[in-house]
């Protein structure tokens, strides 16, 4: 029995036992909520559900907790249920039943963990966004592998995702960048406020090659050449790291499009019209301080030019014109203030505010040897996308920016993450699972097939650490579920921790091959059927994180 099976059987049984005596059923809630306690001795997993609707009921909890513990208990696949408290039930499945969670997870296969709760929903992720003005910093990488994850996981649930990046190719950053390049092309040093890094110098030189004489160009001629070109280079060098990265976008919108377009002009137009615009001083602002702003923010200076905020409000224009629902953005720690403003934005267009969300990440650091780790060969002072995956690997660096939360500053130990012991997360949950690919092909190799699961005794799983690990496996779906709705991805690498660690104490508790053996007993299949669905589980998690799930290591 699934956590979602005994939830489900908790439910119909409380509207059976409230029915039968004339109390009002509609207090129950849609989905009753059944957790494994903390203390194993308390049973397999536990519901307040009587505490929960009790008083609403017009009875006392305990008593109703007593009566679905009656009920319960007759109930097939349940071992014991105990009253525990003010009114807590304690319930222990029979084995056979617990089995089926085995069953269910090799059923499905590559579709175990996987829901429908965003059914249908159409959902634009925007996420690294970076300027095309020098190679991907850490803040960028997090993202790439955090949204990715989070587009797998939102995918997983239903969700008709496209991963967007969003091209700034427009802006005093470019002008800036394109300074440097020339400069770097004529071996002078960069400008005051421009950029810096050997990867200046790199594309300047590209750009010479594929533009011979651009050099005696005339100086706008030259700049447009540098613009055009350089700011190619260094897009497609993105796009390759991010590709390298497994980070793969669906869209690429370039913002430079919404102004040559007229797309930023005909949404300015319909702005003014809005409640959510007022005009003042000479310039329309948006009241983007009723969505929690600290200022109302300008959108049409008084110079009748457009604010950079503009841009902004006819991007999300243009996202919703392209029939997507919910419009994800994820943004840097110092982007915070644009939560306010693009709710804002979206208000003032007519939409309801929900349609944006905006999620903000924290910094990452790199430390080796106790030390911040901050130099890159390419880029100077910052440390790049292509500095971590040369450090550590991609496997490593993805899951290593994915198991923490975005909410929080995360200090990334290289030398921890380049270990190959249990001390290393990554290597620890890959481990798990090159060892379970092992055990099935061991198993192969004297003879003994696992068979179809449906023929599998699967009540002989009695032992408590083969209890705990099918527990452990039947929580994946929920935390799945979990992770796409609150948007955090981490929760399915710490939940694979868990799987690992459930496994490794199984094993080395219940003997799955015995020496010598070259015969299959009933509890030997069963626990390879076990075994191969750990593996699967991994394999599933692994792949929502973007991550391998290697067969030998």
């Amino acid at each position: 029995m699934t956590p979602a099976a005994l939830a489900e059987l908790v439910r119909n049984t409380a509207v059976d036992v409230l029915s039968a005596r004339g109390l009002d059923t509609s207090v129950l809630p849609e989905t009753v909520t059944v957790e494994r306690p903390r203390k194993p001795e308390h049973g397999d997993y536990a519901t307040n559900l009587a505490m929960q609707v009790a008083k609403k009921a017009g009875v006392a909890p305990r008593d109703l907790a007593t009566w679905l513990a009656e009920a319960l208990t007759s109930q097939d696949g349940i071992d014991e249920v105990d009253v525990a408290g003010p009114g807590f039930l304690n319930l222990r499945l029979a084995a056979d039943a617990q089995g089926q969670v085995v069953r269910e997870a090799l059923n499905a296969a590559a579709d175990y963990g996987a829901g429908d709760l965003y059914g249908g929903l159409k959902v634009n992720l925007e996420f690294v966004s970076a300027n095309p003005t020098g190679p991907i910093h850490l803040g960028g990488t997090r993202w790439a592998a955090v949204g990715d994850a989070l587009g797998r996981v939102l995918s997983a649930q239903g969700a008709e995702v496209t991963r967007e990046y969003y091209f700034n190719d427009a802006g005093a950053q470019i002008d800036r960048f394109v300074r440097s390049l020339i400069a770097g092309a004529k071996g002078e040093p960069a400008p005051e406020d421009g950029y810096g890094g050997d990867y200046i110098a790199e594309i300047a030189n590209q750009v010479v090659e594929a533009e011979p004489g651009v050099l005696e160009q005339s100086e706008g001629e030259r700049h447009e050449t540098f613009r055009r070109v350089g700011v190619g280079l260094m897009f497609e060098e993105i796009k390759q790291s991010l590709n390298d990265f497994g980070t793969v976008f669906d869209v690429y919108f370039h913002e430079d499009s919404l102004h040559g377009s007229g797309q930023v002009e005909k949404c300015l137009e319909q702005l003014k019209a809005s409640d959510h615009l007022y005009y003042t001083d000479g310039a329309w602002w948006l009241r983007s301080t009723d969505y929690g702003d600290d200022k109302d923010r300008v959108v049409i200076k008084s110079d009748g030019d457009p604010a950079y905020i503009a841009g902004d409000i006819a991007y999300l224009r243009d996202k919703r014109s392209r029939g997507f629902d919910l419009c994800i953005y994820m943004l840097g720690a110092d982007h915070h203030g644009y939560i306010a403003r693009l709710k804002a934005a979206a208000a003032a267009l007519g939409d309801d505010p929900a349609v944006v969300e905006v999620l903000i990440g924290q910094m990452v650091n790199l430390v080796r040897d106790g030390k911040p780790v901050r130099m890159s060969k390419r880029a100077g002072t910052v440390v790049t996308l292509e500095d971590l995956v040369e450090a550590v690997g991609v496997d490593a660096a993805r899951y290593s920016l994915i198991r923490s939360s975005v909410d929080s500053a995360v200090d990334i130990d290289l030398d921890l993450i380049s270990k190959r012991t249990n001390e290393n997360p990554v290597f620890y949950v890959q481990y798990a699972h090159a060892r379970l690919s092992s055990l099935q092909r061991n198993a192969a190799s004297l003879g003994i097939e696992r068979g179809a699961v449906e023929n599998a005794d699967l009540s002989l799983l009695t032992h408590e650490r083969e209890g705990d690990l099918i527990r452990t496996l039947g929580e994946f779906p929920r935390v799945v579920r979990s992770a796409a709705e609150l948007r955090e991805p981490h929760r399915v690498a710490r939940y694979l921790e868990d799987v690992a660690s459930a496994y490794h104490k199984f094993y080395d508790a219940c003997r799955v091959l015995q020496p010598g053996d070259d015969q299959a007993n009933p509890l030997t299949i069963a626990r390879l059927q076990l075994c191969e669905a750990t593996r699967q589980v991994l394999a599933n998690g692994l792949g929502l994180l973007g991550v391998s799930a290697p067969e030998q290591m």
